[in-house]
């Protein structure tokens, strides 16, 4: 029996309620874990508010908040390879079941070990940001030298994407808030205050974090487009990211983290009873690179 933050109907945050659920048993292609920690993104709020009907439309509630953890395998299901009980891993859970809880299921497939030098915060970055920016980066393919766009620099993608750009060599410029700024500049991108004027200039290639009409506003500046939130993109004549959510990508993230290659930059750190506040905080679109639930203190 463990504690949960989830809903039991579709809504706002008024939906949202804290209550106990037994330890999922997992299935084949599962595994259980105890939850060290957990990223908090934009899509938990937007699964909890009904938005994305597809993915959790069909499932019985409740349905717990989260989709990305850190923690130890307490068991494995049937068909589930290279992970042992005692692993450290990261990985995707369940859809519904949640992270935001201290026990949760996996998929057994999109869950990788970790590095023992590597803390339980970094590490449940990995799934969501830290995988989108490098899948993105590798649809775009762009040489050394290329000049990129970060449309959103400020939140989790946007910064591993500019992280990951440079350690590319490529040349990184990124749109924010003027509260973004020092964190974009901090990883070596020019930074372009949006509330300041609109973005000019030509790129090889853009990244969209944002969506809706800051995507059409800087789409026309490049030939190459992807688009990490707003499936819109294809009718700009971009592509929607191609999500890969596999053990190998996870891997690659894990060991650009513990090369000092790839830094989370998490900026808060809130227990399961403040996880609330952190969804909020993502919620209103002001949260700075990434928030993580710990529930290792």
């Amino acid at each position: 029996m463990g504690t949960a933050l989830g809903y039991r109907a579709f809504g706002t945050a008024e939906v949202q309620e804290f209550f106990d659920r037994p330890d999922p048993a997992p299935g084949p292609g599962e595994v259980l874990v105890r939850v060290a920690a957990a990223g908090v993104n934009p899509l938990d709020h937007l699964l909890r508010s009904g938005h994305v009907p597809d993915l959790n439309g069909h499932l019985p509630f409740p349905q717990v908040l989260g989709m990305e953890a850190v923690g130890t395998v307490l068991a494995t299901g049937k068909d589930v390879t290279g992970l042992d009980v005692g692993d450290r891993v990261t990985g995707f859970a369940l859809t519904g079941a949640g992270t935001y809880a201290e026990t949760t299921l996996l998929l057994g497939e999109s869950t990788a070990r970790i590095p023992d030098t590597l803390p339980w915060t970094w590490a449940a970055t990995i799934p969501v940001a830290g995988t989108t920016a490098l899948d993105v980066l590798d649809q775009l393919d762009l040489e050394e030298g290329a000049s990129l766009l970060v449309n959103g620099i400020g939140g989790g993608v946007g910064i591993a994407v500019a992280q990951l750009s440079r350690d590319r060599g490529l040349v990184v410029t990124g749109t924010g808030s003027t509260a973004k700024r020092d964190l974009a500049t901090k990883y070596g991108a020019a930074f372009v205050d949006y509330t300041a004027g609109s973005v000019v200039g030509r790129f090889d290639a853009i990244v969209d974090t944002v969506g809706g009409e800051s995507l059409r506003t800087v789409a026309p500046l490049a030939g190459k487009l992807v688009s990490v939130g707003d499936q819109s993109v294809t009718e700009l004549g971009g592509e929607f990211v191609h999500r890969r959510l596999d053990r190998a990508s996870l891997e690659r993230v894990a060991e650009l983290m513990a090369d000092g290659r790839l830094d989370p930059h998490i900026t808060e750190t809130y227990p399961l009873a403040r996880a609330q506040e952190a969804l909020a905080l993502v919620e209103s679109r002001h949260a700075a690179g990434k928030l993580v639930i710990d529930l290792s203190r």
